[in-house]
């Protein structure tokens, strides 16, 4: 993603000691959603992996993959990392307990396909944590320059991508974003075969966070 390669440096330097302080809840939302577990977890997007140690403080191991070489050079010094399309993943079916996806779904128009994969790598029980954009109240339609009145103007029905944004300090006036309202967003997971376990925000006064957990059902024994 030639996008992101662009700003890997800007994004490392800048944006993700930003997030030190956690004023987005990560990890809260994390020890909720994803909660403790061992063995591996794969995040989807990991950009230059700055997720990657609350994930590791869960007891999980943490893996990443992202499309962009710029972001990975970061990351590889945080997380095993493998350059790849979330659309289509290098892992077999069924091969993980955990899968994350951080910030990433409006970096992703494909989300539906990529929460495919998701499910499809996931082993039978498995957890899919998202931890995203609020499809609510962020996006192209939402000025934000006031915290505490965020004015919601016509769009947010509207789905596509879009370079607009209520600031130029920020990620989404240099890279766009895919936006999709919420029952579309919700209704590709349950597409997906994922079944939702819990839901979180995050961000104040107004939320800036939309997440869930949901879980790879097992397989139905065949009645006899």
């Amino acid at each position: 993603m030639t996008s992101y390669d662009a700003i890997a440096d800007w994004y490392e330097t800048t944006l993700v000691p930003s997030w030190q302080a956690d004023p987005l809840e990560f990890g809260p939302m994390l020890r909720d959603l994803l909660g403790p577990g061992t063995g591996a977890c794969l995040e989807l997007g990991c950009g230059t992996g700055a997720h990657a140690e609350r994930i590791r403080q869960l007891g999980r191991t943490p893996l990443g993959v992202d499309v962009s070489a710029g972001m990975l050079r970061h990351a590889a010094a945080r997380l095993p990392v493998v350059r790849g399309d979330a659309v289509a993943l290098p892992i077999a079916t069924g091969a993980l307990p955990a899968v994350v996806a951080i910030m990433v779904h409006t970096d992703m128009p494909a989300y539906p396909a990529v929460l495919r994969e998701a499910a499809r790598v996931l082993a039978p029980g498995g957890v899919f944590a998202h931890i995203g954009v609020h499809p609510c109240f962020c996006g192209g339609f939402a000025d934000r320059t006031d915290g505490r009145a965020v004015v919601i103007r016509p769009g947010y029905r509207e789905p596509g991508w879009t370079m607009e944004s209520w600031t130029d300090q920020g990620l989404r006036d240099k890279v766009g974003a895919t936006h999709r309202p919420l029952p579309a967003l919700l209704g590709a997971v349950l597409e997906a075969g994922l079944v939702f376990e819990r839901f979180a925000e995050g961000g104040a006064p107004t939320p800036t966070v939309f997440a869930w957990r949901a879980r790879k059902p097992y397989a139905e024994r065949p009645h006899r």
